[in-house]
């Protein structure tokens, strides 16, 4: 096998292996970490349907993780892939009428995080020990609104780490809110700030590349590492549950060998669909990657004008974790449709942290072929949650809505019958407000607690275990600060003067 090796997208610093990109997290040049290359894989689908997930996991993230060994993986997957998750498939695809949806939701925090998350602790854990690191690693991680309860829950007590959770005061659910502010640790610090999430992203990149915070952290024994999708070890778990996906169309008779499939998915700071384009370039049949969007439109604009301008109002809508106008795993995708040319992409960054927007040429353009785009406004969210439950009874969140609505424009403009997958990323249960209000007028105002009961008896769902009783919980968390101390409340917590 080739040994494959992590480059910064902005060029600078020397190539790392994966343990080293994991624990990092961000290239100190300020760049994300990219494959040297993205490895092939030779998809036979019988060989492969025969495969459980913890099988299928091993044989696509080894590809990636070249300088573990196969026990060190081997245990990690299986570490991260057990009882947490309510069902043995960890991510099944449900068929709604002629719909198929790939629900990630059954992990511990009821969001698509958890697939990734349950696995980026073993994997940090494996890498520091393999790097005979001798320092504490401090996870610094800004959420939109799911990655901060699913890497509280990932990293929980883990020995050997600390980590802090900076989420924007307004904007995400009180479900959400109170995953993360009732969550105990002895490692743990969630931080409500005065701001936007893009906000709480920019400042955790400025002090990942802050050399002086960086010293005064490890002269007290302290490094940095993240858990966004912003590092490796969160991106690639993810391109994993395409190919399951895959192998249960096929397996249930939806599909033949070598068919091509559709993936929907709903996306803001485009991880998820950044994994679907890597599980293509591996060799994955897939045709169509539609990108879907809320109000906030930063990305389906971008694909569909070549043009990225963050430089509009940013809008708190029913899908939170989707509310971003600065899209980090994007760098990845330009990187690998600039012809992997890191001088390109350091200008296209640069234009956006001055001017706050830049244009790609023609060249890379003309690569973004394998994306539709397009967006659904908050009343066709509502809409289609609306038409899915008085024709199946079935409740889907408003993450998955907007896909679903962004789905259905797809197949009116282009007539395409390919069986397509729509990513389903988060429970109902999560944001049951938005959800039951479309369902019907009347649970407008009702307590969203009460919803949340309600919801169980009228979709006949059991309400998952890691929402149950939240309201009654102690909340542990109540710190709130502005976007500009930062700085200052990592060290604080640190007791780093």
């Amino acid at each position: 096998m080739d040994n494959l090796i992590y480059k910064s997208t902005r060029g600078h610093g020397d190539p790392v292996s994966a343990s080293k990109a994991i624990i990092r997290g961000i290239a100190e040049d300020g760049g994300l970490f990219v494959p040297s290359f993205i490895p092939k894989i030779d998809f036979n689908v019988k060989e492969f349907s025969k495969l459980n997930y913890k099988e299928l996991a091993y044989t696509v993230m080894s590809k990636f993780f070249t300088d573990f060994t196969e026990e060190e993986l081997k245990s990690c997957i299986d570490k991260a892939y057990d009882d947490k998750f309510d069902t043995e498939e960890i991510a099944p695809v449900k068929k709604i009428g002629d719909d198929f949806f790939l629900e990630l939701h059954h992990g511990p925090t009821l969001a698509f995080k958890d697939v990734a998350l349950s696995i980026l602790p073993h994997l940090l854990k494996t890498a520091v020990k393999k790097q005979g690191i001798d320092k504490e690693v401090l996870i610094l991680t800004a959420t939109s609104g799911d990655t901060g309860k699913a890497a509280l829950e990932g990293f929980n007590n883990v020995e050997g780490t600390k980590i802090i959770v900076f989420y924007p005061e307004v904007g995400v659910s009180i479900v959400q809110e109170l995953q993360m502010t009732t969550h105990a640790g002895d490692n743990t610090f969630v931080v409500a700030i005065k701001g936007n999430f893009d906000d709480a992203q920019k400042a955790v990149k400025e002090i990942f590349t802050d050399n002086k915070i960086r010293k005064q952290l490890a002269e007290k024994g302290f490094m940095f590492s993240s858990a966004n999708s912003i590092n490796i070890g969160r991106l690639i778990p993810q391109v994993v549950y395409y190919f399951s996906a895959y192998l249960d169309l096929y397996k249930k008779g939806e599909i033949n060998e070598g068919d091509k499939i559709n993936v929907v998915v709903p996306t803001g700071n485009f991880g998820d669909i950044l994994a679907g384009y890597f599980a293509k370039s591996m060799g994955l049949p897939i045709d169509k990657l539609i990108c879907a969007s809320n109000k906030n439109k930063v990305l389906s604009d971008f694909i569909n004008t070549g043009k990225y301008d963050r430089n509009r109002e940013f809008y708190v809508t029913n899908s939170p974790s989707m509310d971003i106008l600065v899209s980090s795993n994007l760098e990845r995708l330009l990187y690998f449709i600039s012809g992997e040319n890191p001088e390109k992409i350091s200008a296209l960054m640069e234009a956006l942290s001055t001017k706050g927007e830049y244009t790609i040429d023609k060249d890379m353009k003309d690569k973004l072929k394998d994306f539709y785009a397009g967006y659904a406004s908050e009343t066709e969210t509502c809409d289609v949650i609306t038409e899915l439950y008085k024709t199946h009874k079935e409740a889907i969140d408003t993450h998955t809505a907007v896909a679903y609505s962004v789905y259905k424009k797809y197949t009116a403009d282009t007539k395409d019958t390919t069986k397509t997958v729509i990513l389903s990323t988060a429970s109902p249960f999560k944001f049951p407000k938005a959800v039951m209000s479309s369902i019907d007028k009347k649970y407008d105002g009702v307590n969203e607690f009460e919803l949340i009961k309600e919801l169980s008896k009228i979709a006949n769902y059991t309400i998952p275990q890691g929402i149950k009783d939240i309201d009654t919980k102690p909340q542990v968390h109540n710190t709130v600060c502005d976007k500009k101390d930062i700085k200052n409340v990592v060290l604080d917590f640190l007791k780093i003067k």
